[in-house]
């Protein structure tokens, strides 16, 4: 994810709120323990992530992949008084890691961590999301939108991350990956449905901002 100079990153960093104590521990203990750090969304994006949310105001947030939790905090930040965020996870491994993060939060108790298959949770939960968050296997990507496109209230926001794929967006002919033909396919589907307004973030690994009409 080596879009901007190192020299350009650290000058962003220091020029964004820091993050909260909890989620600095978070993500120290996530690149100390888990396999695969990187899927962590960082204290960049997460502030990003986390100001979207305290202007969107959202009452139901709908989070697909959870990781260990770093982004559903932040999210966490936006809600309502009477908020709730469900946030689904297919790795059952990292559930206790992540929730002993998310029972310290102030958040706990509006945070609904379901582990499975999005696909066979989302269709159980019957709610109207203000705000969904997409960071999940990427060969998915278009069928998780498909399927809560019509879930999301109007003037509600859909956020995809990693759709720039290090950069191998920009190269479709040599991209023969099924993860980068799925987020090429993904991208442009989006920018070609009348049911939402985008604009792409080159924010860490690109960032797919959708509002709802």
């Amino acid at each position: 994810m080596g879009l901007l100079s190192a020299d350009i990153e650290t000058y962003i960093n220091h020029h964004t709120e820091d993050e909260s104590e909890l989620l600095e521990q978070l993500n120290r203990e996530t690149h100390a323990r888990i396999l695969k750090p990187r899927m962590l969304s960082g204290a960049y994006q997460g502030r990003l992530l986390a100001m979207l949310a305290r202007l969107a105001k959202p009452r139901r947030i709908l989070e697909i992949g959870t990781f260990t939790g770093y982004s559903a905090l932040c999210l966490c930040e936006g809600l309502t008084e009477d908020g709730c965020l469900y946030t689904i996870d297919v790795n059952e491994e990292l559930e206790s890691f992540t929730r002993s993060f998310f029972e310290r939060s102030v958040y706990s108790s509006k945070i609904d961590y379901r582990i499975g298959k999005a696909m066979e949770v989302i269709p159980d939960i019957d709610e109207v999301f203000d705000f969904v968050f997409i960071d999940a296997d990427k060969l998915n990507y278009s069928a998780y939108f498909d399927l809560v496109i019509d879930k999301v209230s109007p003037g509600g926001l859909i956020i995809a991350d990693n759709v720039l794929w290090d950069g191998k967006v920009t190269t479709p002919a040599k991209a023969n990956d099924k993860d980068t033909k799925a987020l090429l396919s993904f991208n442009e589907k989006v920018h070609n449905d009348n049911r939402v307004r985008n604009v792409l973030l080159p924010v860490r690994d690109g960032l797919m901002l959708l509002e709802k009409v």
